[in-house]
């Protein structure tokens, strides 16, 4: 059994800022989107068949709403999110590395401890900076509800 670490969220709760890593190495934290709905995606690795296919619909759905924007937290390297992001023509979401502290993780619950990777996890945040939506998805190789997650958006 994996430990994970940090509180669960709830629909209700004040999202936790972060310091994330963008792709250019600058350092992003939640407020630098206030005044728009975000959906942050968590992910393990870019690199697997369920969190290539979770980012590249969140990029499809992010063009469909408007004043919504979409977060994929991982612990991959900048530089390997861009990577992919260029390899996969996904240029809509925004991709956030936890890599230098995993702060982001224990904040909002996904850590897993035993192999300092995020676990896959959905969260819609509204304009007031509160959670309106949260999924963590146990199962590995299962993908989030996708229409929950837009529904909480659009919300």
């Amino acid at each position: 059994m994996l430990t994970v670490v940090g509180p669960e969220l709830k629909p209700g709760d004040a999202a936790p800022d972060f310091r994330l890593v963008a792709n250019d190495l600058s350092v992003k934290t939640l407020g630098e989107w206030a005044g728009t709905t975000r959906i942050v995606s968590v992910v393990p690795s870019l690199d697997t068949g369920v969190c290539d296919r979770q980012t590249r619909r969140f990029n499809e759905l992010a063009a469909s709403i408007p004043d919504v924007v979409v977060l994929t937290v991982s612990m991959d390297l900048p530089f390997a999110q861009k990577r992919w992001c260029g390899a996969a023509g996904v240029d809509k979401v925004h991709t956030l590395s936890d890599h230098r502290d995993a702060s982001f993780g224990a904040a909002w619950g996904t850590l897993i401890k035993d192999v300092r990777l995020l676990q896959r996890a959905v969260f819609v945040v509204g304009k007031d900076g509160r959670v309106r939506h949260a999924q963590y998805v146990v199962q590995t190789g299962t993908e989030p509800d996708y229409d929950a997650a837009l529904a909480a958006a659009r919300g």
